[in-house]
């Protein structure tokens, strides 16, 4: 076989490895581009899920009116409070903020509870829920099982923490709920093991029971 041949057969079969070289090259960065479209998708989605739905203006509470039982919240004369109609999306994990609320008559969470126009003793494990994990009473008397501090309790749904609306007398002259809360008893609190002096907020994950 002559010099000639030989380099004609080693050019070709260079050739081929470097076609299917860039084949592969092209597949992987295809791929590459198709993967970081889905992951911005992904994240576009997520970060327009549950948006803003508006404003409203606080009114200062006339004398008696806001229960600060709990350390709550009183609506500020003239301030915009964040108004929503949807929580985060819901996972086995979900991520949010517990609070202490009372459920009983003449307690900070003003009237009976929406699930079923009743008081609850706050030695019950019960929680109201922003209002898009609420779900329109969707969870009503369901239990949802709440951890934190390294432990986990059952708590059964029965009232709704109003992210749509506030600063009036319906809600106690408080301001809207914010979108990611689980508004607890202190049967909760207690059951978490969280010291009495450490109760107000705190983070934790839920999910359905």
């Amino acid at each position: 076989m002559t010099l000639s041949c030989l380099a004609f057969i080693t050019s070709k079969e260079e050739r081929e490895s470097g076609t299917e070289i860039m084949k592969a090259f092209s597949l992987g960065s295809l791929f590459l581009v198709l993967l970081i479209i889905a992951v911005t998708h992904s994240l576009k989605v997520d970060a327009q899920a549950c948006r803003p739905s508006g404003k409203i203006r606080g009114v200062k509470p006339p004398p008696g009116e806001c229960n600060q039982e709990n350390d709550s919240d009183c609506c500020v004369q003239g301030k915009l409070y964040t108004t929503y109609t949807c929580s985060p999306s819901v996972s086995g994990n979900t991520e949010a903020v517990l609070t202490l609320n009372s459920f009983e008559k003449g307690g900070d969470g003003g009237g009976p509870s929406e699930c079923d126009n009743q008081y609850h003793s706050d030695d019950t494990p019960v929680v109201a829920l922003s209002t898009g994990w609420y779900n329109r009473g969707g969870r009503c008397h369901n239990n949802v099982i709440i951890s934190a501090n390294g432990r986990s309790v059952r708590a059964m749904v029965v009232d709704e923490c109003d992210s749509t609306m506030g600063c009036d007398g319906d809600h106690d002259y408080q301001p809207p709920c914010p979108n990611n809360i689980v508004d607890a008893s202190r049967a909760v609190w207690k059951a978490l093991g969280v010291p009495e002096d450490n109760w107000g907020e705190l983070d934790i994950t839920w999910t359905d029971a």
